[in-house]
């Protein structure tokens, strides 16, 4: 609770961690969860290697060998980006046989891969911005 008695992050509170707010805007509980949320998987993708292996997965499922030649890191460090993206749930797995097949949590997060990646297309390219 906040020293006026409304839980952290309730309507008619100030904004936690220095965070700006629109006038107006309500900081609420699911609010603040959600951009935390959405924060945690940006911060997950913000790595090179992690976000060239959801790029290649965004093509369809691989294993860890695929995965390896595609992104051009080493092996040991693959599987432990895989292993963090999997914890979060960015990536689910599956055997097949003695392989780990490794595949996107949903279709959210192929686009929002490919839409960063547009972005810094239009960034190198110079590229005009679009809607």
């Amino acid at each position: 609770m906040s020293a006026g008695g409304h839980p952290a992050g309730a309507p008619g509170t100030q904004p936690t961690r220095g965070t700006r707010v629109a006038p107006g805007a309500q900081v609420t509980p699911e609010r603040v969860d959600r951009l935390e949320a959405a924060a945690s998987v940006l911060a997950l993708l913000a790595d090179r290697t992690r976000l060239a292996l959801m790029e290649h997965l965004g093509r369809g499922e691989a294993d860890v060998t695929t995965l390896t030649e595609a992104c051009g890191a080493a092996r040991p460090s693959v599987s432990q980006h895989l292993a963090k993206l999997r914890l979060a749930g960015l990536v689910t797995t599956r055997k097949d046989g003695r392989r780990v097949v490794y595949a996107l949590g949903h279709g959210h997060l192929r686009r929002l891969v490919d839409e960063a990646l547009n972005v810094a297309d239009h960034q190198l390219g110079s590229l005009p911005p679009h809607d």
